[in-house]
């Protein structure tokens, strides 16, 4: 079975411009195209559309994925290749899911004090203790009215 661009944008929720900057990028390779000229995708053209958004989500670079894809396209001879692509993305990603979860940590804690019921008296507290050290070291308040 085939598809058409705009089939393909429902089906992956892909704009049709998207898929087309893909296709010029040479993220899309094994697309062909029929007599007229038309893209035809297949299954296993969906299957490569959604690896390159899963590689895409997890901030791979257009470049690396191009990469990806053309080992891909040099069949079993590129395992290695591919495998070391992947790993070394699959520690970036770790890196940046560690950073997102320290991060979600603070913000809890901030939604934690403004949900407390002395939510008031502790940002008061928090103001307090920034002008004071703001003063003893002969800088601006930054909470003043200007």
């Amino acid at each position: 079975m085939t598809y058409s661009i705009k089939e393909v944008a429902e089906k992956t929720g892909l704009s049709i411009y998207t898929l087309r900057y893909y296709d010029k990028q040479g993220l899309l390779p094994f697309v062909s195209r029929n007599d007229a000229g038309y893209r035809e995708f297949t299954d296993s053209d969906l299957n490569f559309i959604h690896t390159i958004c899963c590689l895409k989500n997890t901030d791979m670079k257009i470049k690396d994925i191009k990469k990806y894809i053309g080992y891909c396209m040099q069949g079993a001879a590129s395992i290695d290749d591919r495998k070391q692509l992947l790993l070394k993305h699959r520690q970036e990603v770790l890196a940046k899911q560690r950073l997102l979860a320290d991060n979600l940590k603070e913000i809890d804690y901030k939604l934690n004090v403004y949900t407390d019921p002395n939510s008031q008296a502790i940002i008061d507290r928090e103001v307090a203790y920034v002008q004071d050290e703001k003063a003893k070291n002969h800088l601006a308040d930054p909470f003043a009215v200007k």
